[in-house]
């Protein structure tokens, strides 16, 4: 891994807010348990649909190793959710495949929600483990990053281009 200090981008969606906030709360212990050095930063946005651009925009900065992004997308009866969540996930995707800069998605899109104790209190926990696993991702692609910058292919590359 890298000595260097991570700097994290933490996008969480204000619907349910109660529940999304735990994925924030998940990651940054699993980074604490792992001994990484991070910065996080924590952006709000209203709901899932605004994260893809927040990303790219933070991303385009360059002053993050990757975005984080956290919703909890749900049938209201309203909207389709899966067209949603199918948008967010693509236009998370745009953002890094345009900046080169990682983002992650604890984005949860379930069949059956509803804001009872029951749901709320499995989701909050659930929300706290896909917050630790996003950190380990976060993790592992710094790493790959890190050996990719000193691997000597790397040198081979730019004497070839």
């Amino acid at each position: 891994m890298t000595d260097k200090t991570l700097k994290i981008a933490f996008i969480k969606a204000r619907w349910h807010a109660e529940i999304v906030d735990q994925a924030l709360v998940g990651f940054e212990a699993r980074l604490t348990e792992a001994g990484t050095r991070a910065e996080t930063d924590a952006y709000d946005v209203p709901g899932a649909f605004e994260m893809p651009l927040l990303a790219r925009k933070l991303a385009q900065t360059g002053r993050y190793d990757g975005i984080v992004c956290a919703a909890l997308v749900v049938d209201g009866g309203i909207y389709r959710h899966d067209f949603v969540a199918a948008a967010v996930v693509d236009g998370l995707m745009r953002a890094q495949m345009d900046t080169g800069v990682p983002v992650f998605s604890v984005s949860l899109t379930p069949h059956h929600f509803q804001p009872t104790a029951e749901h709320v209190g499995f989701f909050r926990e659930h929300f706290v483990k896909k917050g630790a696993e996003a950190a380990d991702a976060v993790l592992m692609v710094a790493d790959t990053e890190s050996r990719l910058a000193e691997s000597p292919l790397r040198e081979l590359r730019s004497v070839m281009s």
